[in-house]
């Protein structure tokens, strides 16, 4: 269920974004967000929720024996992208439920 959930999730966060990039361009999203105090808070919260992710998945990686870089590049460049991408291509331990 976890898995249908996070790929759900993708899907639709990455449709939203692909209109977004197609009318915006990629910077322009960036633009949008320092044209008001709300759009700004919304960029900061944004990137305080991308550091928690960090700052929690490099060591859980190292731990899992995962390599942490493609996440951590995918989270710097296109923010929640590589978390998703983190917690769905997960492998379970054997014998775990």
């Amino acid at each position: 269920m976890r898995k249908v959930l996070l790929t759900a999730t993708l899907v639709v966060f990455g449709a939203i974004t692909a209109i977004a990039v197609w009318n915006h361009g990629y910077i322009g999203i960036f633009a949008f967000q320092f044209s008001s105090w709300a759009g700004v808070q919304v960029l900061v919260d944004l990137l305080i929720a991308v550091a928690i992710f960090l700052f929690w998945m490099v060591p859980d990686a190292k731990a899992k024996g995962r390599n942490p870089w493609p996440y951590l590049v995918i989270s710097l460049l296109g923010g929640a992208f590589g978390a998703l991408f983190y917690l769905l291509l997960e492998k379970k331990p054997a014998g775990a439920v």
